[in-house]
C-alpha cells in the first residue's frame, strides 16, 4: 500500500533535552492512522517534527515520497498537508468568515461555500468573531481552514481537547469522512477508545519512543492494552 507519509528514526530535541528517540511511523494513503498516547508523551513534538516546526536532528521524513527534513513549514503544506493544530490557533478577532479567508485556496474540491455545509454551526455564526465561538465550534473553524487547502493529507493534534461528548462525536465523524473524500488523516490524540473506532492503524508512544504499532480493531479490542499504554479513558464510545 502506499504511504502518503514515512518518517524513520526521528531524535528531536528541545534544547539539550531529547524528546523523541527514533520515532518512525507511516501514514497509508487514503486512510486514518492514528497516534495515542499521554500527556508529554511525545505526540505533538512527533507533529512538530513532520511539519518543520521543529526539525528532527537525526532521521527522515518523507511526504509524498519526497524528503521534507529541514523544510520550513510552508514548503511541506504545499505538498497538501492541512495541518490542524493543538489548541486551534484560529483568528479571534476575526469574524469565522475572516478566519477561512486566511488560507490561500488550492484547486480543488473544498471552497468556503462546502466548508459551511460541511459545518452548518459554523454558516449560521459566520459574523461571529473567533472569540465568540465554542469550544467545538472553533475546532470545526480550525479544521476547515486546513481543508481549504484541499489536501491530500490532513494532521490534526487533539481535535477533541476539551471538547463536550456529544460534540466530540460530532467532529470525529468528519474526520472519519475525510477518508471517504480520499485524504489521508495522522490523528493525534489522548482519546484513545474514540480514535480507534475511526482509524485504521494506530501507533502509541510512550516517553518519547513508539511501543505499539498495528491495525486498530486490534488494539482497541485489547482493553488492557488500551490502559497500560495509552493510559487514557477506556469509556466506551459509539459513532452511530
Amino acid at each position: 500500500m502506499t504511504a502518503a507519509l514515512v518518517a524513520e528514526g526521528l531524535h528531536t530535541y528541545y534544547g539539550k533535552s531529547h524528546i523523541l528517540h527514533g520515532v518512525g511511523l507511516e501514514v497509508a494513503e487514503g486512510k486514518i492512522t492514528a497516534l495515542l498516547g499521554r500527556n508529554g508523551a511525545g505526540k505533538t513534538t512527533t507533529l512538530r517534527s513532520l511539519m518543520g516546526l521543529t526539525p528532527p536532528r537525526e532521521g527522515r521524513v518523507t511526504i509524498f515520497g519526497t524528503d521534507t527534513v529541514n523544510w520550513p513549514t510552508y514548503r511541506v503544506a504545499a505538498l497538501g498537508v492541512g495541518y490542524v493544530p493543538e489548541g486551534r490557533r484560529i483568528f479571534p478577532n476575526l469574524t469565522v468568515d475572516e478566519n477561512l479567508k486566511v488560507p490561500l485556496e488550492r484547486t480543488g474540491a473544498w471552497t468556503s461555500e462546502r466548508i459551511y455545509q460541511l459545518f452548518p454551526r459554523l454558516a449560521e455564526r459566520k459574523t461571529n468573531r473567533g472569540r465568540q465561538l465554542s469550544g467545538g465550534e472553533q475546532e470545526m473553524l480550525s479544521i476547515g481552514r486546513a481543508l481549504l487547502l484541499n489536501p491530500k493529507l490532513l494532521i490534526l493534534d487533539e481535535p477533541s481537547q476539551g471538547l463536550a461528548p456529544l460534540i466530540v462525536r460530532d467532529v470525529f465523524r468528519i474526520v472519519a469522512q475525510m477518508r471517504s473524500e480520499g485524504i489521508s488523516v495522522l490523528l493525534v490524540e489522548q482519546n484513545a477508545r474514540v480514535s480507534l473506532e475511526i482509524a485504521d492503524y494506530a501507533y502509541v508512544i510512550d516517553d518519547g519512543a513508539m511501543v505499539y504499532s498495528g491495525p486498530a480493531k486490534e488494539l482497541a479490542a485489547d482493553e488492557a492494552r488500551v490502559q497500560s499504554l495509552a493510559g487514557v479513558s477506556v469509556e466506551e464510545w459509539t459513532m452511530s
